[in-house]
């Protein structure tokens, strides 16, 4: 009987014990679009990649968190967010007035511009141009916003049709068969995609909005926020943060942080 109850509190105290490890782990989730080069993407081998994701990956090596990259659909990201699914927003989120009270932001890191993408040869060269084309924008994307707010109503109510597509590569097929006319579009995906796409496409010269990128996290985890900021702060002081966005192509100048 004795011999029972030692057996018993022996397995009940490594349970505590095992209980006690899965505590201890940090973990820190960031919900991505994995469609959205170069802050948030999947390389030919499989592998997440990214600016932003490289960031993460450096200040959670520093704080001792493991790193979870979470894709997720962009119009669902709120919901993922309030349910607990990801700790945090991070992957060319724009902080723009509607949202601003919506998320415990971070320090704005990149300077963003929504500009309009079109065929190489089509007669679209500034934004009046626009008038009676049909465009096309990520859903629930801050370019959708911005498209639909009243101080650009003017614009969109001069088009055709403006649709709302599920991911960028959706987008250029539409346009590549016709569909659209003009992308709207944050102007470092932009740059990325024709870059890749051996430049068949133009940026128009005149942008539509200008912007600001942060880490968006629920309100009520300043702490959380605080303590990723000052993990890239770091990132910044030692050159690494513009180490990085040398080498996924971004403009030195759209680094906003440290200046």
């Amino acid at each position: 009987m004795k011999l029972a109850k030692i057996i018993m509190s022996l397995s009940i105290m490594t349970l505590c014990i095992g209980c006690s490890k899965v505590e201890d782990e940090k973990t820190f989730t960031v919900g991505f679009d994995a469609s959205y080069p170069p802050y948030g993407y999947m390389n030919e081998q499989g592998e997440y990649i990214g600016f932003d994701l490289e960031l993460a990956q450096l200040v959670c090596d520093s704080l001792g968190y493991e790193l979870i990259k979470q894709p997720i659909d962009w119009a669902s990201k709120d919901m993922e967010l309030n349910s607990g699914n990801i700790d945090c927003i991070w992957n060319g989120f724009s902080i723009t007035p509607d949202r601003l009270d919506k998320y415990a932001w971070s320090e704005a890191y990149v300077d963003n511009l929504q500009v309009i993408v079109v065929p190489k040869n089509s007669s679209i060269t500034e934004l009046k141009d626009l008038e009676g084309k049909n465009v096309v924008v990520q859903a629930a994307s801050a370019a959708y916003e911005a498209l639909v707010s009243d101080e650009l109503k003017d614009l969109t109510g001069s088009f055709a049709d403006l649709s709302e597509n599920p991911d960028y590569n959706t987008a250029f097929m539409n346009m590549d068969a016709g569909a659209a006319d003009a992308i709207a579009i944050d102007i470092g995906v932009a740059v990325y995609q024709l870059a890749s796409r051996d430049n068949e496409y133009r940026i128009l010269e005149e942008h539509f909005q200008s912007e600001k990128y942060g880490i968006g996290f629920r309100v009520g985890d300043e702490a959380l926020r605080d303590e990723i900021d000052a993990e890239l702060m770091k990132l910044v002081e030692d050159g690494t943060y513009y180490e990085l966005g040398e080498k996924y192509g971004i403009d030195i100048n759209m680094l906003c942080l440290g200046k």
